[in-house]
């Protein structure tokens, strides 16, 4: 926390500030404090999207469950987060912001809990989705904060600052995982955040403030029904091709559903005066292709964050822990350069950051392809690492041009939208990933027959099928970074300045 807090003195420092910053209701108000309890708080939340990935295979056999199964436990986190991000925008539009925040962390606080004291896999997987309720909620709110408090010719660096900690935490999740792991149940992944989610709590009730403002809307609830059914439809149908296959009933009919439902959802919203999710917002075209290339990020990232440790494990025959230590370099730069190309955009805009971290992202990808058992696991850290890399030049700067680009009343839906793409695009990512691993996993397993003629070749045509399965899923991360990179090319940073596309 020692780099936030340095962060945060740097940009208080350029400032200068004459006054001291108030509230919506004039009264002053402690900036450092505010942004320090929320940046405590998201680092909290967001560690615990990643944290059991490096723990798969051990709840796997604790649970007797299968990978398609188990990851769930990430691809339903992130399902609830983007189901609950639209209805936050109402949200900060109608309760003071101190109080939203406070009950979003206390449902953090309660999913963690019963997560800790999960006695089946529906039971640990009840408490995941409420805790992602709660991070549905604090996400957006934190977001949103960090960009109303700030003036426009800092937010590039107040963003830098938020991105420390949206894509820190999640990157050193599997490090830590593996690091407990080492010594401890796969409870003790939950017992270390409850006492840090009760310390945000109690902070938050001394350090927030009402810094934004609110009115009376009304909730539209067909459309919260609507994105449920469509995206969570989606989202099955994407995690069902690993049992069932891409031909199966169950997948093609929830793919249609959610297609349809997903339709009607778009259709409604905009054709309501005040919509649960203003897309309005995307009649900007420098928000819109900030959004698809955060969600197509995102994508990349999150998918190899899981599939990756799965392979070191089963292929490697690695720890959790080391698994864990093996992506810690990746993370480390993620903190490191997230403040640097806050700056960095702050003077030269998102264009260069976007596609130079793009083309490093399909640098770090491509050699994936050819993981083989016996590849060195130097080379793959250095790998994840030139990903993380590249990721962290596209995310906040991207964002930020994106945000810059809409009017200060739209800024709320703005960070709504863009939380929600960008989380039901992760999640499907991940689960298509993890579908289509497998899926060729199992298209290429020997006849159980082998296993009893011949032991020994059928180990072996089993290790071939599974590294076939995570080659192809590899395949899966390079195209969207492939989609990435070329749309970044459409950038101009004419269109990305503070205010440029704002009318």
């Amino acid at each position: 926390m020692i780099d936030l807090l340095i962060a945060i003195l740097i940009i208080e420092g350029n400032e200068n500030y004459m006054t001291q910053p108030t509230d919506v209701n004039g009264k002053p108000y402690n900036r450092n404090l505010l942004v320090v309890t929320m940046l405590i708080g998201t680092f909290t939340t967001f560690l615990t999207q990643t944290i059991l990935t490096t723990a798969f295979p051990t709840l796997m056999k604790t649970f007797h469950i299968n990978a398609s199964a188990v990851q769930w436990l990430t691809t339903g986190f992130m399902l609830v987060m983007g189901i609950m991000i639209p209805v936050s925008a109402w949200l900060l539009s109608k309760f003071n912001v101190k109080y939203l925040y406070m009950t979003a962390i206390s449902i953090f606080f309660v999913g963690t809990l019963i997560s800790r004291f999960a006695v089946s896999f529906p039971m640990l997987l009840t408490g995941r989705l409420i805790q992602a309720m709660g991070v549905g909620m604090s996400a957006p709110t934190f977001q949103t904060v960090m960009y109303s408090v700030f003036p426009p010719n800092k937010r590039g660096s107040a963003m830098g600052l938020a991105g420390i900690v949206i894509g820190l935490a999640p990157a050193v999740g599997p490090t830590l995982s593996g690091w407990i792991l080492l010594n401890h149940s796969w409870r003790s992944l939950f017992s270390v955040i409850l006492p840090i989610a009760a310390l945000v709590l109690i902070l938050s009730s001394y350090s927030m403030r009402k810094v934004l403002t609110t009115t009376n809307p009304k909730i539209d609830v067909l459309s919260v029904v609507e994105s449920t059914i469509g995206f969570g439809s989606l989202l099955y149908g994407f995690s069902s091709v690993g049992d069932a296959g891409w031909g199966s009933p169950i997948v093609i009919g929830s793919l249609v559903l959610g297609i349809v439902v997903v339709a009607a959802f778009v259709y409604r919203q905009l054709h309501l005066d005040k919509p649960l999710l203003e897309l309005r917002v995307f009649t900007s075209k420098t928000y819109t292709l900030s959004v698809i290339l955060t969600a197509v990020a995102f994508m990349s990232m999150v998918g190899v964050e899981m599939v990756l440790p799965m392979y070191i494990q089963t292929i490697r025959g690695q720890s959790a822990f080391h698994s864990g230590l093996i992506l810690l370099p990746g993370a480390i730069m993620m903190g490191i350069m997230s403040p640097i190309t806050g700056r960095i955009f702050d003077r030269m805009g998102a264009k260069r950051l976007a596609t130079t971290g793009l083309f490093l992202l399909l640098v770090g990808t491509f050699p994936l392809i050819t993981l083989t058992p016996d590849t060195p696991i130097l080379f793959v850290t250095v790998l994840y690492t030139v990903r993380m890399f590249g990721i962290t030049m596209v995310t906040m700067p991207v964002t930020t041009s994106g945000m810059n680009a809409l009017p200060d009343n739209l800024i709320n839906h703005g960070t709504a939208v863009n939380n929600t793409v960008r989380q039901i695009a992760a999640s499907i990512g991940t689960a298509i990933l993890v579908s289509v691993l497998a899926s060729v996993t199992k298209g290429q397993t020997p006849t159980a027959g082998l296993a009893k003629s011949n032991p020994i070749a059928f180990a072996r045509q089993m290790q071939t099928a599974t590294v076939a399965g995570y080659r192809a899923a590899f395949v899966v991360s390079l195209i969207f970074a492939a989609i990435g990179f070329l749309l970044s090319l459409r950038l101009t940073n004419d269109t990305i300045d503070q205010g440029g596309d704002r009318s």
